[in-house]
């Protein structure tokens, strides 16, 4: 490659801009605190709780809020991509860890939480702008008092499974405690 071809990397035709905006967490987490999780999902769902800023950051939604298990849809964008084209894989990864730990807290009552101890992703087809909706779905495996497992799926816009997950969650809040 030439210097004059590099300099045609970073033209201002090939420039992109992104804005992204949320809502501040602290408020959202003090208005969901009387919440069950799975109401707290729905309330996110539904628009009547800002979706959490990560969720705004990659730009996936939550659509499918049911007792142990979480739904997330994700159009994907150029922003999300690899120097190769596809999404880097941390995209799967952030979608799956945020569908499999809502899929716990939708078993949960109000002041208890999860958060992740282990995740294990296996890529099984790359994703790309080209692969339409993406759908991450989490589903709760065991919950337990102080260790519960969860369950993931990445689905492509033709069914395709892309990514499975398997995780392990620390029990934290009230109800752990005990």
């Amino acid at each position: 490659m030439t210097v004059t071809e590099a300099v045609d990397l970073f033209s201002s035709d090939k420039r992109r801009e992104r804005v992204v905006d949320w809502q501040a967490p602290g408020p959202a987490a003090k208005a969901a605190a009387g919440m069950s999780g799975l109401q707290a999902m729905r309330a996110i769902r539904d628009g009547l709780l800002p979706e959490p800023p990560m969720a705004r950051l990659i730009d996936f939604r939550l659509r499918i809020a049911e007792p142990g298990r979480i739904v997330m849809e994700l159009q994907p964008h150029e922003s999300l991509e690899n120097t190769i084209g596809l999404l880097h894989g941390a995209t799967a990864a952030a979608l799956l860890d945020t569908a499999m730990g809502c899929a716990i807290s939708t078993m949960l009552p109000a002041g208890q939480g999860a958060v992740t101890l282990d995740l294990k992703l296996t890529y099984l087809r790359p994703l790309s702008v080209r692969s339409g909706i993406i759908m991450a779905e989490g589903k709760l495996i065991k919950l337990g008092r102080q260790t519960s497992y969860t369950e993931g799926f990445v689905h492509d816009d033709s069914g395709n499974l892309a990514v499975h997950a398997t995780a392990t969650f620390s029990m934290i809040g009230e109800a752990a405690a005990k």
